[in-house]
């Protein structure tokens, strides 16, 4: 056999061909730029299915061909339809844009081009952290719409491109979520220097290609209301969420309802209102419709909790020839009554729960203007407190010397009026018993009426003081004596367990004012036995239903008012000390009984001539006895 040769010129061949291929492998590998730029496109490629996965519809996430294969606005059309030009874009992150003064700061996100977090400067909540209205996404402004190629998107998925520009203390951010260069939907945020109305409207240019503008868009704004005071029950009480309707008429959802819900017509504004703390967007033409919802989150007030309430507002919008075109506002501020009155015409002010009414009437011009006048010149809002409560109770006590005097009255008639009990015993002596009753008073000149009349007009001022003082912002975190903060409860004691209806802390004025409504009730007692007419037979004996109340009332006190704020509770403590005080003075040092009974003397011997009222009844009584003794005789 013959013996094989080495091939020395396969060799050769074989190492060619291997330095031929390591060269080419070397040269064409790709540069560092080339690199960054593929990096970037499975990024974009990335970030345009993250998008497009919650906004297109089943059916077209079906018919949709997701391939990596390719880049930019090609890529993004296919996911995207025309708004996938947005997506293509240096914009499409996730970078935030800071407008700001010195009242507020504000986040604008690229993606949603929404609001993602306001910061009141001047603010701080009860563990002294800065108050956000919107934080760590706890509310959502957003649109859905529908292309013209069928798809349903929301602009809370898709980036907007920020343009910042400042001028003349005022700063604009304009964002806009675009299709082309030319074309697209602005949300453009304005803020004027030391405001807390920040201007925001909605516009749109060219899009009648891109969207359906035969179909109306839902405006969807959304807040879970951050906690900010030490009392979760008492802010929560006070959380509502308000709105005004056809330029005048203003109302708000049951703050304590499980979920509201609401439709209104021709919408003016919507507020999330707190108790301290409110959102409000205003428009400048009314809304035709909104569909509002507010979902109480608090099951459990002892719990620390971080939301109070979700409120939710849909508002329908329309495009006019094609066009987007709304001048709103936003309002993130205090819910001050002095600022929100600021913004005239709007009646924004009205958020502010001053009572209905009468009530508000009583707080808005005399109250307010009071506690607004005693700031200028006492700085310790307790003392202030304690002068407006002197102010009540000095123009009040006509009224207090009115009921006393009535009492005083009806004390010495009343022998008088027991005789005739004894006369005209037994129910069918019922009708000339009360007519000589009746005769007796109008021939003395006692009204038994009076004595009810001064407390009856103390009432609304009463309700008025109690919606005025939880919604006085200047009260809160200020502090005097042990309470720390005069808008919430002061606590001196915490207790390990929660007693139902109390809660788990020892407030203090609530204790004092309970003991202070216990004596004046006691000092009562005997005014209001004085004023009851001797018991009648037939007739409940009111005794022991006053002798209830004088416990009662002080242990109503002492039960709900724990978690008030402690402002509200100084008040009427201070408020039943000076009744005390001025019912003791015109009881021993003003009412003379002597006196009284000559005058009543002095009445009788007088043709007294009866009132209309008095003589109707009279009648009316006269003519029910001729019946009654008619049945009788039958």
């Amino acid at each position: 056999m013959e013996e094989k040769k080495f091939d020395i010129n396969s060799l050769i061949g074989f190492v060619l061909l291997f330095a031929i291929m390591a060269w080419w492998m070397v040269t064409n590998q790709p540069t560092e730029a080339e690199k960054l730029q593929q990096a970037k496109s499975q990024d974009s490629i990335a970030k345009l299915k993250e998008v497009a996965k919650p906004i297109i519809n089943e059916n077209t996430i079906n018919n949709t061909s997701f391939t990596a294969d390719s880049l930019g606005i090609a890529q993004a059309k296919n996911l995207l339809g025309d708004f996938g030009y947005s997506a293509s874009l240096p914009s499409a992150t996730d970078n935030e844009t800071v407008i700001e003064n010195e009242l507020l700061k504000i986040k604008v996100a690229n993606k949603g081009g929404q609001i993602t977090e306001v910061l009141l400067k001047k603010y701080t909540n009860y563990k002294g952290k800065p108050v956000y209205l919107v934080k760590n996404n706890n509310a959502e402004f957003n649109i859905d719409f529908t292309t013209t190629d069928f798809r349903n998107l929301n602009t809370k998925n898709l980036y907007f491109e920020p343009t910042l520009t400042k001028k003349d203390g005022s700063t604009v951010l304009s964002m806009k979520l675009k299709t082309s260069e030319n074309t697209y939907l602005e949300y453009r945020y304005e803020l004027l220097k030391d405001d807390y109305m920040l201007n925001f409207s909605i516009n749109s240019s060219g899009l009648e290609t891109a969207v359906n503008t035969s179909k109306q868009l839902d405006l969807n704004w959304q807040v879970k209301t951050l906690r900010h005071e030490k009392s979760v029950k008492y802010e929560n009480q006070y959380t509502t969420l308000h709105y005004a309707f056809d330029n005048k008429e203003f109302d708000y959802l049951n703050a304590a309802a499980k979920n509201k819900q609401e439709s209104l017509t021709s919408v003016n504004w919507i507020g999330f209102k707190q108790q301290f703390f409110t959102s409000i967007l205003v428009t400048d033409i009314p809304f035709p419709s909104a569909d509002i919802v507010s979902n109480n989150l608090v099951d459990d007030v002892e719990i620390d909790t971080v939301f109070t309430k979700m409120m939710t507002a849909k508002i329908p919008l329309n495009f006019k020839n094609n066009r987007l075109n709304y001048d709103l506002k936003f309002y993130y501020g205090p819910t001050d009554h002095n600022i929100l009155e600021t913004y005239n015409n709007r009646g924004l002010e009205n958020i502010v729960n001053l009572g209905w009414g009468i009530f508000g009437w009583i707080n808005k011009y005399l109250f307010i203007p009071f506690f607004n006048f005693l700031k200028l010149y006492v700085s310790n809002f307790g003392i202030i407190i304690i002068l407006m409560t002197l102010m009540v109770r000095i123009i009040m006590s006509p009224l207090v010397y009115k009921s006393y005097l009535s009492s005083a009255k009806m004390k010495i008639l009343r022998p008088e009026m027991e005789e005739l009990n004894k006369k005209f015993k037994g129910k069918e002596n019922a009708m000339k018993r009360q007519q000589a009753t009746m005769a007796l008073q109008s021939k003395a000149g006692v009204n038994p009426m009076a004595g009810c009349i001064p407390a009856l007009l103390q009432m609304p001022v009463f309700f008025a003081l109690f919606r005025f003082f939880p919604s006085a912002i200047d009260l809160r975190h200020e502090s005097f004596l042990w309470a720390k903060d005069l808008s919430s409860y002061d606590e001196v004691l915490k207790l390990p367990f929660h007693i139902p209806l109390y809660g788990n802390h020892v407030s203090l004025f609530p204790i004092l004012a309970s003991i202070a409504i216990f004596f004046y009730m006691q000092m009562t007692q005997s005014q209001q036995m004085n004023m009851q007419a001797p018991t009648q037979e037939g007739m409940p004996d009111m005794t022991k239903m006053m002798k209830y109340m004088m416990y009662f009332s002080p242990l109503m006190m002492l039960v709900f008012f724990n978690n008030y704020g402690s402002g509200l509770s100084l008040y009427y403590f201070i408020s039943n000390l000076l009744t005390i005080s001025i019912m003791f003075v015109i009881k021993n040092y003003i009412i003379d009984e002597d006196k009284i009974h000559a005058q009543i003397q002095e009445n009788k011997k007088k043709p007294k001539k009866q009132s209309k009222f008095r003589a109707k009844i009279g009648e009316a009584m006269k003519q029910a006895q001729e019946q009654q003794e008619r049945k009788k005789r039958r």
